[in-house]
């Protein structure tokens, strides 16, 4: 009788925990696949404009003023460039100013000079205050490339820093561009010391004509080298910035001096590109015997009133 009354109790039992606990249903397993990648070899960083130089550098030899002074300076001669060089890009030769000054000769060259001055690397350059070779103390210096004693470097002499113009004051104090000096500007006077540098020049600037009336002429005999003339180029970039920018649509062009136009009228332009040649090679012999006494390229410039006439 326990036996059988404990196998009901057992019974019940299981009946009830049964009833308490249903069954739950299975499910089936979810299965995740992960990919993971696995990093191989770290690639090899290149920067191609490691090491570049954007700025001018200036020697230690200029003092906080100097510094503040050529900074200015360097800047303008950055903007005078750089809007030669948009004005070309926009007008082309359809350009009157252009034709001008560079006659018929593709653009490009102009283009490249004006965009060297804005973007070229300055490394190994400096522009100095010290008067390391002796030429400030020589009358109307207001600076010079150094040559073959540092071809890298340029003087800046303490009469820069008294007679130089800033942009803001262009077709100011009686200037004009035929009739005034070419270095009447602290941005056209860099400009032109820029291209002494061969990073810049690149040996190939030259001066094959100097005032504004050979210049003229020189674009119509010899468009290949009015490209490649120094006081070309400054005039140019002097001119369409006078007439686009300081004073638009009137510039201040003027007209060269009397004699300088007179000299050029009865040069022909054979005799011309002729003597310009002749120049040019006892020009760089002189340079070669004396390197220390006067700069590479002729620095005289006509003048009118009011307008700085250093070298």
């Amino acid at each position: 009788m326990r036996l059988t009354a404990l196998a009901v109790s057992l019974a019940l039992l299981a009946a009830s925990l049964s009833l308490a606990s249903p069954t739950l249903p299975l499910h089936a397993r979810e299965v995740v696949t992960v990919t993971r990648t696995v990093a191989g070899p770290a690639a090899t960083s290149y920067d191609w404009a490691s090491g570049a130089t954007p700025d001018f550098p200036i020697h230690p030899s200029c003092n906080a003023t100097e510094r503040a002074q050529l900074e200015r300076a360097f800047a303008e001669t950055i903007k005078l460039a750089q809007h030669a060089k948009e004005h070309i890009l926009h007008f082309g030769n359809s350009s009157s100013f252009y034709t001008k000054y560079f006659g018929n000769a593709p653009t490009a060259e102009p283009i490249g000079w004006f965009d060297k001055v804005v973007s070229a690397d300055r490394g190994g350059m400096w522009f100095r205050c010290d008067n390391p070779d002796g030429n400030c103390e020589q009358e109307g210096w207001g600076g010079h490339w150094r040559g073959e004693n540092a071809t890298l470097e340029t003087v800046i002499c303490p009469l820069s820093y008294s007679t130089r113009w800033s942009l803001e004051a262009m077709c100011g104090n009686g200037y004009t561009v035929a009739g005034g000096a070419t270095n009447a500007y602290w941005a056209s006077d860099i400009m032109h010391r820029l291209f002494h540098v061969y990073n810049i020049g690149e040996g190939t600037i030259e001066h094959y004509a100097d005032d504004y009336a050979a210049c003229l002429a020189l674009a119509t005999s010899n468009p290949e080298e009015a490209v490649r003339n120094s006081d070309t180029l400054q005039y140019f970039a002097l001119d369409v910035y006078a007439w686009d920018v300081a004073l638009p649509g009137e510039g201040c062009t003027g007209k060269a001096p009397e004699e300088s136009s007179s000299a050029a009228a009865t040069t022909s332009a054979t005799s011309l590109a002729s003597s310009s040649a002749v120049a040019t090679s006892s020009s760089v012999s002189a340079e070669d015997a004396n390197i220390t006494a006067s700069p590479t390229l002729a620095e005289v410039q006509t003048t009118t009133s009011g307008a700085p006439a250093v070298s």
